[in-house]
Parts: structure tokens; C-alpha cells; sequence
């Protein structure tokens, strides 16, 4: 059977995708917006179609458009990549209800696990630790309210169920302020999110994100590639990652790893996805999964030689594939440093033209990226322009070749956060591993000030 799959995404992940189609033998179709017409991906894909101005909403969230420009090509599919629309049921089920394959898990599965208290509750009930709190509706009544918040401990955290990346939470450390944030995350959530029912938690202070990399087939079987430490972020947006999370208790790890396979073969999970975990004192506490394919995937890749894209094609397009847990090993370490189009000071957006760059390469590095010289960065979408990532024995040798990789790379033209990684790779407490998801913000960067 010949396919052809519509690539409903930009950037590194549309080209990412595109290689991954070609090597399956499988055809592709581009869509962009008119402030993309310049991506590299869409020299290299059999078909393209333009779907709308360079606004987001009127392109690659206007599921109509990507729509009728799979119909329009006959595309069997669509991979719907990471942001935008990847985590968005409707726009699933609105593939699957128009003929088309959605190249990830059902459109059920992907509502589930987008509410949080849902996923909390299947989570649960897989064995996987949740963090302690109210799961809920909150009660209307104050003094309830306030009750409630009391039996968790302060300080607590107030989440949207519908929430994610670091949006819709807000940390309370006093009764006096509960209603005014709870008022505050609501009307944030209904506006953010079409949803403004919220739930407490009990705030975990300082701890590790930890995320376990999970593919099942969509019939009850599903394997795990191990584990990624994606700690250094700032405002929840992850900078820094790498595999494997080191320093972890054993036992906690493999209860846990036990436990996400468990979840996964229960809900009958199909494609790559990821579930999240703060990590403190030996202990895994539950997050969220994500249902798609995340940025830092390319990390899981180096360690254990898995292609997770042609997997996510695999399975969705029914080719052969085989998940045996025996079949993954892990060699080494890999690192993997996000390159933004930003101000590495005031981490404030610099789109414009690159002028002038050059690339890393060698043994043990990848270089994930859509740029190059002459395109023109816009300022509609997401700061990422490249990828970098080293694989070695041990994370001493992966942080050197980085760093060697960070040397060789340079772009003119616009700013970028190049060398802010340049600094958090030669500090102490990074090399050490003994950072946690606040040191960036509460100490590294107020250190430098």
C-alpha cells in the first residue's frame, strides 16, 4: 500500500518528519502559512499547500485548512508534530471522522490524558504516585474551599485541568490569598484554555523533572525508553535536557517504570508519548503525560538508537514494528541544548534575518534545525531554531563534546541564548548534577546579575 502523510507542523519537527517519511519509503505534503513560505522543509517534501496568513490561528490552528489540504492531496494521514494542534482531541477526532489517520494516539485517549484530574485518576490507579491533593470539583462554599487547602498543607499549588508547559498554576503560600488566586487561575484557564475548572495540590518545593519515554501499539502492548532529566528550565520552559536521569533511587525507578507501562497497556496507548514526573527525595510524583512527540526526543534517540518518529509512522500506518522491552539498551549519555531565537539577558523574542552561521558536527553530534543562512527568523511562532545534541560514555564526556559543539556554532544577524549555555555548561552545579527545576531562575541567573 502506498501512503502519504501531511505534515501539519514547521520548523525542525516538519523536517524532522520528513526525513523519517522518506526512509519508510512513504510520500509527504507540507503545509505552511505566507509568513513561511521560505522553510527548508518545503524544498524537500513531495507536495506542498499553503493554508493561510502567517497568524497561527488562521494557519496551523485552522483545522479546516489542514483539512481540506489533505483532502485536496489524498493524504492518508496527518502528523500533527509537537505544539500547535498535537494535543488537541478535537482536532483528532475531526481527522478520524474526515478519513483521515491522526499519527498519534485516539482522540479519546488524548482527552483522558489532557485533563488532568482524569490522568491523574488512571495514574493512580496504575500504581504511579500522584502528588497529595484535592482532585475534586472545588466546592463554592469559602470555608470549605479553605478547608480543604488546610488538610493539603501550604504551600499549595492551584492548577487547570486543562493546563500545561508551565500555564494555567499559580503557588500559594497563605489561607489570605487562596480565593484571590484561585479567582486569578480560573479566569486565566477560561481564557487560555476554554475551561476554567481548577484543582490543589500540595507544592513540591524543589525537586527534578524527570519524564519517562513511553511507545505502545495501540492494542495493550506498550515498552519504555528510559528516562530524561529536563531540570534546567526557566518558567517551566525546558533549556537544557538529557538522557538518562542519573542519581535516581533504583527501586523508586523501577516501581515507576513498571507502573507507566502498566498505564499504557490499560488505556491501549497508541505512538510515542511522555509522562512527567517531579522527583524529591526518592520519590516520583505524577505530573501529566504528554501524547506526542516532545522536543527533547532526540536525547532518548542517541542513547538507545530507537527512531522514535518512524515508530510514531510505524504504528499509526500499520507497518511492521517490533516493541520488545529486551530488544532497548542504553549506551552513554546524551545532552541536548535548545538554541532560541531570544536575547540571552532579557530573554526577550529577536526575530530578523541571519546574516551568517555555522553548524556543529563530528563524532557524536546531531544537529536538529530548520535555519540557515538567510532565512529570515519570524515573530509569529515559537523561538526554537536549532538542536544541538552530543552523545558519550558518561555525561563528564557529553558536557565537554557540548561544549566543543557550542564553540564551533555561531549565528549573526540576530541574538540568541548560544551564550547563556555556554555559561550554565561550565558551572558547578550543573556539572555536578545537582541542579533542580529552580536553579536556573533562583540562583544561577541571580548569581550573574
Amino acid at each position: 500500500m502506498s501512503y502519504k502523510v501531511l505534515i501539519a507542523n514547521r520548523g525542525e519537527i516538519a523536517l524532522r518528519a520528513i526525513r523519517a517519511c522518506k526512509e519508510l519509503g512513504i510520500n509527504t505534503v507540507s503545509v505552511y502559512s505566507e509568513g513561511d513560505k521560505d522553510l527548508k522543509h518545503l524544498k524537500f517534501s513531495d507536495e506542498t499547500v499553503c493554508i493561510g496568513p502567517a497568524s497561527p490561528s488562521e494557519s496551523y490552528l485552522n483545522i479546516p485548512a489542514i483539512l481540506s489540504a489533505a483532502e485536496l492531496t489524498s493524504a492518508n494521514a496527518i502528523y500533527p508534530g509537537y505544539g500547535f494542534l498535537a494535543e488537541d482531541h478535537n482536532f483528532a477526532e475531526m481527522c478520524e471522522k474526515s478519513g483521515f489517520k491522526f499519527i498519534g494516539p485516539t482522540s479519546d485517549t488524548i482527552q483522558k490524558m489532557g485533563d488532568k484530574i482524569t490522568a491523574k485518576t488512571l495514574a493512580e490507579n496504575s500504581g504511579i504516585q500522584i502528588v497529595p491533593g484535592y482532585k475534586d470539583e472545588i466546592p463554592s462554599n469559602q470555608d470549605e474551599f479553605k478547608r480543604i487547602a488546610r488538610n493539603i498543607g501550604y504551600p499549595i499549588m492551584i492548577k487547570a485541568t486543562a493546563g500545561g508547559g508551565g500555564r494555567g498554576m499559580r503557588v500559594v503560600e497563605k489561607e489570605e490569598d487562596l480565593i484571590g488566586h484561585a479567582e486569578i487561575t480560573k479566569q486565566e484557564a477560561k481564557n487560555g484554555f476554554g475551561n476554567e475548572t481548577i484543582y490543589l495540590e500540595k507544592f513540591i518545593g524543589n525537586p527534578r523533572h524527570i519524564e519517562v519515554q513511553i511507545v505502545g501499539d495501540g492494542k495493550g502492548k506498550a515498552i519504555h525508553l528510559g528516562t530524561r532529566d529536563c531540570s534546567m528550565q526557566r518558567r517551566h520552559q525546558k533549556i537544557i535536557e538529557e538522557a538518562p536521569a542519573l542519581n535516581i533511587n533504583k527501586m523508586s525507578l523501577d516501581k515507576t517504570l513498571k507502573a507507566c507501562i502498566t498505564l499504557c497497556e490499560e488505556i491501549q496507548y497508541e505512538g510515542v508519548g511522555t509522562i512527567e514526573f517531579l522527583y524529591e527525595k526518592d520519590q516520583f510524583y505524577f505530573i501529566e503525560m504528554n501524547t506526542r512527540i516532545q522536543v527533547e526526543h532526540p536525547v532518548t534517540e542517541m542513547i538507545t538508537g530507537f527512531d522514535l518518529v518512524k515508530a510514531q509512522l510505524r504504528i499509526a500506518l500499520g507497518m511492521p514494528i517490533d516493541l520488545n522491552q529486551d530488544d532497548i539498551s542504553f549506551h552513554g549519555h546524551a545532552l541536548e541544548c535548545r538554541i532560541n531565537a531570544e536575547d540571552p539577558e532579557t530573554f526577550q523574542p529577536s526575530p530578523g534575518t541571519i546574516t551568517k552561521m555555522h553548524t556543529p558536527g563530528g563524532f557524536g553530534i546531531r544537529y536538529d534545525s530548520h535555519i540557515y543562512g538567510g532565512y529570515k527568523v519570524p515573530p509569529y511562532y515559537d523561538s526554537l531554531l536549532a538542536k544541538i545534541i552530543t552523545q558519550a560514555n558518561s555525561r563528564s564526556s557529553a558536557i565537554k563534546r557540548m561544549l566543543s559543539a557550542l564553540d564551533e556554532f555561531f549565528i549573526e544577524g540576530i541574538k540568541t541564548n548560544h551564550p547563556l549555555h555556554q555559561r550554565i555548561l561550565h558551572d558547578k552545579t550543573f556539572k555536578e548534577n545537582k541542579h533542580t527545576i529552580n536553579y536556573l531562575e533562583n540562583e544561577f541567573l541571580k548569581n550573574e546579575a
